[in-house]
């Protein structure tokens, strides 16, 4: 049996469930999972600084330099779970069919692991890094992402300014691009931005036998349809006619002189990937989705107030104040209030033409070597946000390959990682440690 596997199915026992509900997170877990940890991997934690931030945990593996550091990233918390959806016990860690199954297999303890895996059996081995290295393991990606900005701003005031960051991300993936035959490794290179917009209209109340027109919840769905209808236009931002650039050569033609001069055809390009799939559509432009909705407290009462959360994910080149100004005027109605929870601008985009990619770029060639190398604009938040405003080398990368299947089980049901991938990542990552020169 796979040692990676079974201290996954481990870490996956322990209940680390983020949640900004009180009642929907236990802190006992979480110092299960810290000390379950340190005994898995007893190196890691003898041989290498350790500083605690709250739950978080950053390790400093010092090389022969301290120039060109790099920072490992992962988090340890996960998304809530409903235990009837499940084929298994989510929290089992069970080991069957050659994977480990559970919440948290692929967001994103088994990153972590690979990670963890990889400098323990380098330090059996007498390994010394060519530069510092850091591993930075959060507990607040779920819900906040604190736990990753107070270390990321505390290596600054340390002067630390990372050569290389790599954290969760895209992962080898096939079949996501329409005549694209090989494997394509997706690097993040950005993320999206984030914003919970609030739409909320009052009224009389009373019973339901007496309605009038036109009431809170009418006006509310009348917004929210709206809103719906009326998508961000789609567009090509540079780094997704970067992405389009480098998957040209796999497709056939016509698509690949299309795709190669994609800036020049912007708009049709855009239009043609925003109908291929959800995908790709979420690529090419802003999306938006009603997350949440609350009218009445009871089913023959008519609600005073009635109130919807619209979950938007900001495309590079727009800001939350931009989207926030659409979607007032796509809603255009003063009953409605609009206003944010909490939202956050793209991550800057990071370079693609230094050292520190090509060194990524070549590891990924070296672990998969039949996949095509893509950089692309992440759709989801991770921690490495936090890193992007003080070095532009953040990158955000699983060495995993991923199906469909699986990469629709992230945050929902039946979440599974193969071990041969998982033993694959802790390759990656010893590759990149040992090549960092």
């Amino acid at each position: 049996m796979s040692t990676a596997a079974e201290n996954l199915s481990a870490l996956i026992g322990c209940r680390t469930v983020s949640s900004r509900d009180a009642d929907g997170s236990d802190p006992a877990e979480f110092e299960r999972f810290r000390t379950t940890f340190a005994g898995l991997y007893p190196r890691l934690h003898a041989d290498l600084e350790l500083t605690r931030f709250g739950g978080g945990l950053l390790f400093c593996w010092r090389g022969a330099s301290s120039e060109r550091p790099v920072v490992l990233m992962a988090h340890y918390d996960v998304v809530p779970v409903v235990p009837e959806d499940w084929d298994r016990d989510p929290f089992s860690g069970e080991i069957a069919d050659g994977a480990v199954h559970g919440r948290g297999a692929l967001d994103d303890k088994g990153h972590l692991v690979a990670v963890a895996e990889a400098v323990e059996s380098l330090l059996a081995d007498g390994f010394t890094p060519a530069h510092d290295v850091y591993l930075c393991f959060g507990d607040t990606e779920e819900i906040s992402g604190e736990t990753a900005e107070d270390i990321a701003n505390h290596l600054a005031a340390q002067g630390v300014r990372p050569w290389l960051v790599n954290d969760e991300g895209g992962a080898v993936v096939q079949g996501a691009f329409p005549g694209v035959k090989v494997p394509t490794a997706m690097v993040g290179v950005s993320e999206k931005g984030i914003v919970d917009v609030v739409l909320e209209t009052t009224a009389p109340g009373g019973h339901a036998s007496t309605p009038a027109r036109n009431g809170a919840t009418a006006r509310l769905a009348r917004a929210i349809v709206r809103i719906d209808d009326h998508p961000f236009p789609a567009r090509l931002s540079a780094p997704v006619v970067q992405m389009l650039e480098a998957i040209a050569p796999h497709t056939p033609p016509p698509l690949r002189q299309l795709l190669a001069n994609a800036d020049r055809f912007n708009r049709p390009v855009a239009q043609i990937l925003a109908k291929v799939g959800v995908e790709t559509a979420a690529v090419v432009r802003t999306t938006t989705t009603t997350t949440q909705l609350s009218g009445s407290p009871g089913a023959n009462v008519i609600a005073s107030r009635a109130w919807a959360n619209v979950n938007i994910r900001i495309a590079v080149g727009e800001t939350v104040a931009s989207v926030v100004e659409r979607i007032r005027s796509v809603v255009a109605d003063g009953s409605v209030s609009i206003s944010v929870r909490e939202g956050m601008d793209p991550s800057p985009v990071s370079r693609t033409d230094n050292d520190a990619c090509a060194l990524l770029s070549d590891t990924i060639t070296a672990t998969y070597p039949d996949a095509a190398v893509v950089p692309y604009v992440q759709n989801g938040a991770t921690d490495s946000r936090h890193f992007a405003v003080h070095t532009d080398a953040v990158y955000r990368f699983s060495p995993f390959m991923m199906s469909r299947e699986q990469r629709d089980s992230i945050h929902t049901a039946n979440e599974y990682l193969r071990i041969e991938d998982l033993e694959r990542g802790v390759a990656f990552f010893r590759t990149l440690l040992r090549n960092h020169a």
